[in-house]
């Protein structure tokens, strides 16, 4: 992990100048010290929770910490700031919320990606080393990805979602993204009290490259950048291995209908009451959400649950431990757009593609991490591991060989 005498070192930090206490009074722990940012999804005691919207402009301030947020207190971590959101973490751009846009601080010009999007842009814009986020469909990996930090989503349960408004409870993870892998890996540990070592050898993992259709991305920096990765891992005596996944469209198709009728659940008074105060376009997701019926959802949990039964098992037999693809088909787009012509030529349009890639593992609660690909040009390229048994661990050790080279 990074040390708080490194951070200390950086005079231009001015988080850490924040922080900086005396010695005697200085948090214990293992992450002592250091500053961490936390998304306005997360209760922080003493603060509101307003979640990126009007609705709550004018919420009370939390009374206790949210279970992550104890624990990170705890480990000795300090909380400086609470980050922006997409409102209610219903989108994965960063650009609706009723505080405005978050700004991609590679390209102001282009979004963060979403909902965890002041999480990745304060720890991208060297802020701080660490911060907490959500995951419910792509929340921390995306905005990992488009701009160039570490992004891990643990397995679905690994980290306690008590304190946390609630997308759709049926998927919600609590999320890390951190400037580089052994931050991330310090924080899981001491979080969920399981060791992670990410400099532990790779040899002699199955790597799964996927190669159905659904898993196409449309830029080849990408393909290339994933390529890299793989070629990074065989080298670390990983062996690599196209696999297919049957029913993978089938399955994703369920997850719309899952988070659509939870959010519409969580949100169906005031929606009816105050509509007004919704950002347009979250209004506009809930509404149609509205019309799906009780049969609807059933029969997507009820497919979810088949469907990921039988790719888990494929994969087992397989013998496949990790899965190797991209986070994103497309890199980070300008702000407002909604669909793009990506550089293969392809009209794209923005919201599915940028959950595309990561929604998959919400269903199965794998988890999965997203990494910054070494040595891209310009905007930032995010390769994807999902671990299918191994664990936390497995992706973690994977995700710090690729960044080795």
């Amino acid at each position: 992990m990074i040390s708080p005498a490194a951070l200390a070192a950086d005079p231009h930090n001015a988080i850490v100048q924040l922080v900086t206490v005396d010695e005697r009074v200085r948090p214990t722990g293992p992450l002592s010290g250091v500053p961490v940012a936390v998304k306005d999804l997360i209760d922080v005691a003493g603060l509101p929770t307003r979640c990126g919207s009007a609705v709550l402009a004018d919420a009370a301030p939390a009374r206790e910490d949210a279970a992550v947020v104890a624990a990170l207190r705890a480990a000795g971590a300090v909380v400086v700031a609470k980050t922006h959101t997409h409102e209610f973490a219903f989108g994965p751009t960063g650009d609706i919320a009723a505080e405005g846009t978050c700004r991609n601080p590679r390209d102001p010009q282009r979004i963060t990606g979403g909902s965890s999007s002041g999480s990745a842009a304060a720890v991208a814009a060297g802020l701080v080393p660490l911060a907490v986020g959500t995951d419910t469909g792509c929340s921390v990996r995306t905005p990992a990805a488009l701009c160039g930090v570490v992004g891990l989503k643990p397995a679905l349960g690994a980290l306690p979602t008590t304190g946390v408004f609630p997308l759709s409870e049926s998927l919600d993870h609590i999320g890390l993204l951190g400037a580089d892998v052994g931050i991330v890996a310090s924080a899981f540990s001491a979080l969920s009290g399981r060791w992670i070592d990410p400099s532990a050898p790779v040899a002699g993992t199955v790597v799964g490259r996927p190669t159905d259709p659904y898993w196409r991305v449309h830029d080849p920096e990408i393909t290339a950048a994933v390529d890299r990765a793989a070629d990074a891992l065989g080298a670390a005596g990983a062996l690599l291995r196209e696999v297919r996944l049957p029913g993978i469209d089938e399955f994703a198709a369920t997850y719309q209908v899952i988070v659509g009728v939870e959010a519409y659940t969580t949100h169906r008074r005031w929606l009816a009451q105050r509509s007004q105060d919704y950002q347009p376009a979250t209004a506009a997701r809930l509404q149609a959400a509205a019309g799906y019926t009780a049969a609807d959802y059933v029969t997507a949990q009820r497919t979810r649950a088949a469907l990921g039964a039988e790719l888990s098992a494929r994969m087992l037999a397989e013998g496949i431990d990790v899965l190797l693809l991209a986070t994103t088909p497309v890199r980070a787009t300008p702000i407002g757009a909604r669909q793009v012509d990506a550089p293969d030529g392809t009209p794209v349009t923005v919201v599915p593609a940028l959950l595309s890639l990561t929604l998959p593992f919400n269903l199965l609660g794998w988890p999965a991490v997203s990494v910054p690909a070494p040595a891209v040009a310009g905007l930032p390229i995010g390769i994807q591991l999902a671990a299918v048994r191994g664990g936390e661990q497995a992706v973690l050790a994977a995700g710090a060989r690729i960044l080795a080279g």
